[in-house]
């Protein structure tokens, strides 16, 4: 949807970052199709495990199994996982399966474990969190991971948590949005990277997956990273998935359960036709968000806020991003690989990258920085980081986004803004009139 408001909201840590735009600016502001609300999200629910993609029922599925795991993603992916993970364990139950013998595993890749109140926020239900265990990934922990040889196109090493290879039933649970390097997120990336060991991921974050042109933002067809994700899941073998989208609200709009593939790409075509919007030019000025908490916790995750409108921003103009980063830079490897990019120059940080066959850790998000430099000027505004933290940002930091908004139009004498206030959930895609 395109709208011309004059003051307009943006994601920002637990509200809305409210910006005022100048009488002067001509302005285009980008939001998806209204998705659909259902309206008895607790019967949906039901009404997917009754009705798979590809799969048995879920009770059926649970007959005769002796153990189950069932893998959700950590604090960076707003799932919402009280609406279903209780009514899975209790299947589980009485089909048979011992509650002892059932886990939550937390898919933490190599982002960094959480502690007992935000694990609390991420099963959002008490009854689960008093009676089934949960635990944590720990991609760094050989001995809690099972070797599955290695891909059979590109060699991948595969390392998946035992929890979920030694599993009897084994469920993947998840967000399908845009993602910036693997096209959708939700179904084989809870597996790689959620619970891959740190040598699986590394070597798909390096930089001869991450430079391919169609490791990009709603793109599955030969995207490597995808490929590579599903060659992983097919060595796990006997995988089933509950993939949830979500609407600006975070309420259900849409949930299905059943086989990994199968159910992904259902979902998939479900959001496609609310995510992409098609903008007929592009724009010196664009104003985004990194979609606010809890993927504004941290400038690792802002990033990718400035990935996606990429296609909307014309050559040498200026990308205007609203991030809280309550949580500073993200982890010490991420630190310092923005302060080697820092210190190297785009072209000589690049340059360390390309012969490495295992990348470093957290590297591929200052990798992926890059592309928006490639087209113009990054401009943050921020309250969480300090002067340290914002020096190796390799951006430009700014105290307002209203004064920013203005200089930028002064700057290219250019009246035409784009903003979009829901930040990387909305992929804006230049699509120029027919002539």
């Amino acid at each position: 949807m395109i709208g011309t408001d004059r003051r307009v909201g943006l994601l920002y840590g637990k509200g809305l970052l409210e910006v005022a735009l100048p009488a002067s600016a001509e302005v285009t502001v980008i939001r998806k199709p209204a998705l659909p609300k259902l309206r008895d999200p607790a019967a949906a629910v039901r009404r997917a495990f009754d009705q798979p993609v590809r799969s048995a029922p879920l009770s059926v599925l649970a007959q005769g199994r002796a153990s189950a795991c069932i893998v959700i993603c950590d604090i960076t992916r707003p799932v919402p996982n009280h609406l279903f993970l209780r009514p899975m364990v209790e299947m589980m139950l009485a089909a048979g399966i011992p509650l002892e013998a059932i886990t939550i595993l937390v898919a933490n890749g190599l982002h960094r474990e959480g502690d007992a109140r935000e694990i609390s926020e991420l099963v959002g239900d008490p009854w689960v969190l008093e009676h089934v265990r949960v635990d944590g990934h720990r991609a760094r922990d050989r001995a809690g991971l099972a070797d599955l040889g290695v891909t059979p196109t590109r060699g991948t090493p595969v390392l998946i948590n035992r929890l979920l290879v030694e599993a009897d039933l084994r469920i993947v649970t998840g967000l399908v949005e845009p993602h910036f390097m693997a096209g959708w997120s939700g179904g084989r990336k809870v597996v790689a990277p959620g619970v891959a060991g740190e040598e699986t991921i590394r070597t798909f974050h390096s930089a001869r997956f991450m430079e391919d042109p169609l490791a990009t933002q709603c793109n599955l067809a030969g995207n490597p990273l995808h490929e590579e994700q599903l060659e992983i899941v097919r060595r796990v073998g006997d995988l089933y998935a509950l993939n949830t989208v979500i609407d600006e609200q975070r309420d259900l709009s849409y949930v299905n359960f059943g086989d990994i593939e199968h159910s992904h790409l259902a979902a998939v075509d479900f959001v496609a036709r609310f995510a992409s919007v098609d903008i007929p030019r592009r724009f010196h000025t664009v104003v985004t968000s990194a979609a606010g908490y809890p993927l504004d916790k941290t400038y690792y995750q802002t990033v990718k806020g400035m990935v996606t409108p990429i296609d909307i921003l014309a050559p040498g103009g200026t990308l205007i991003i609203a991030s809280e980063c309550s949580e500073g830079i993200g982890s010490s490897s991420y630190r310092e690989s923005q302060e080697r990019f820092v210190d190297l120059g785009a072209d000589g940080f690049l340059a360390t990258l390309r012969d490495k066959t295992l990348a470093d850790i957290d590297e591929w998000q200052t990798e992926m920085l890059l592309k928006p430099m490639r087209i113009g000027q990054i401009q943050l505004y921020t309250t969480g980081l300090n002067s340290e933290d914002l020096r190796i940002t390799g951006v430009e930091p700014v105290q307002s986004v209203d004064q920013a908004i203005t200089d930028s139009i002064a700057r290219h004498n250019d009246p035409a803004i784009a903003i979009i206030p829901e930040g990387p959930y909305v992929i804006p895609r230049y699509q120029p009139a027919a002539q």
